[in-house]
């Protein structure tokens, strides 16, 4: 059996042997991990809290604040767009008004409906 070779043992760092090292470099991956991904991070953040705070507002507080807006359901004619309907329910009112009143009222996607469609339309 061999005996411990002091001279083969590896040299011990001292803090002075530590501090003669160049510093801490990053590379284009480091930076873009160090400062783009928490720029993306409060970016999804600050659109998430704009969103909630632009959220609509509720129409009322309570059950009797709530209004009921006056229909009456009509059924819609071959060649009958939602423009004439809106002209003959309300000709004192802009037709644009009623349409997009008349859309909302049945849900409506866009602004088509078909013969025999029966909707609903502002009385007022």
């Amino acid at each position: 059996m061999q005996g411990f070779n002091w001279e083969e043992r590896p040299a011990v760092r001292t803090a002075k042997a530590r501090s003669s090292q160049p510093p801490l470099r990053l590379t284009r991956r480091g930076r873009i991990v160090l400062v783009g991904i928490p720029l993306i991070l409060v970016s999804v953040l600050l659109i998430s809290l704009a969103g909630f705070l632009n959220s609509p507002a509720k129409a009322a507080d309570s059950a009797s604040e709530l209004s009921l807006t006056p229909t009456v359901s009509v059924t819609v004619q071959p060649g009958q767009s939602l423009w004439e309907i809106a002209g003959s329910v309300a000709p004192e009112r802009d037709p644009r008004d009623v349409v997009a009143d008349i859309v909302q009222l049945n849900n409506l996607d866009g602004g088509r409906v078909m013969p025999g469609q029966q909707i609903f339309v502002p009385s007022n």
